[in-house]
């Protein structure tokens, strides 16, 4: 026997290594032989669930020439509501609104305020601003003066789902409406409540906290600086957001002060 191994047995023995982990030796140096890892049968993954195809651009095209068609037609606010009523061209009709929500005021207001979409109560009743903002922004006309010279409506005319805030595209279709009745009505002034309405009427990106109390000049879509009907527009912030932040009011009453100030200066040109 080697003398190295039997110098190696007898170090292991003094050591107190009386068996060995196996019989047979193990070559460390051996290259170890790589298996391929064990593979588990697997499931047939079920597919997901259809997502209904958004509107496209062709058809969000043809609801705006229908509601084009519609609008041009209606001689009165009367013929229009009616008008807004036989619509289907906009989804938000089919996604769980009991009826359309057209308008309530003065037929011949000098200041018409458009807001972003009827709210629950206002799906209910059958007129915006009804509910709890609706409410609120009454007491702060009354408050400035202004109850008796106003005409309210929406960007849309039906309830968004869980009261969300309305899409440009949603807006674009009801659009022809709108304008619609800022030309039966005729008024010195527009106040856009909330941001929605603000963006969506004035083609703009910014949030209402830098639009407001600013003037734009609004003019139908597609006819900006053609000599078509202006109207100066205020934006303002929405009563639904006053309520969830009171500090706001400060700012809108400010916007309401504008609003009378312009309105006395355009009746004085007049």
């Amino acid at each position: 026997m080697d003398r190295a191994l039997i110098s190696s047995l007898a170090f292991w023995a003094e050591a107190g290594v009386e068996t060995a982990y196996a019989d047979a030796p193990v070559d460390r140096l051996k290259p170890v032989e790589r298996r391929a890892p064990a593979t588990t049968p697997t499931r047939p993954v079920a597919a997901p669930p259809a997502i209904a195809t958004p509107r496209t651009d062709t058809d969000i095209a043809s609801a705006v020439a229908a509601a084009q068609a519609l609008a041009a037609q209606a001689p009165d606010l009367e013929a229009l509501a009616a008008a807004i009523t036989a619509f289907d061209g906009c989804a938000l009709k089919r996604q769980g609104a009991k009826q359309s929500v057209f308008a309530r005021g003065r037929p011949d207001a000098s200041i018409m305020i458009i807001g972003e979409g009827p709210g629950g109560e206002e799906d209910k009743q059958g007129e915006p601003f009804v509910g709890r903002a609706g409410q609120l922004l009454d007491k702060m006309l009354a408050a400035a003066g202004l109850s008796d010279q106003v005409f309210i409506t929406n960007t849309v005319f039906w309830r968004p789902p869980d009261n969300r805030t309305p899409t440009p595209a949603e807006q674009a279709v009801c659009a022809p409406f709108v304008e619609r009745a800022i030309a039966l009505v005729r008024p010195r002034l527009l106040l856009l409540a909330g941001g929605a309405a603000a963006k969506g009427m004035l083609k703009r990106t910014e949030g209402i906290l830098t639009l407001r109390g600013q003037w734009f000049d609004w003019s139908p879509a597609g006819h900006a600086g053609d000599g078509a009907m202006t109207v100066p527009a205020l934006p303002t912030l929405h009563p639904a957001f006053l309520l969830r932040q009171p500090l706001g009011k400060k700012k809108a009453w400010q916007d309401l002060m504008t609003l009378a100030l312009r309105l006395e200066q355009t009746a004085a040109e007049a």
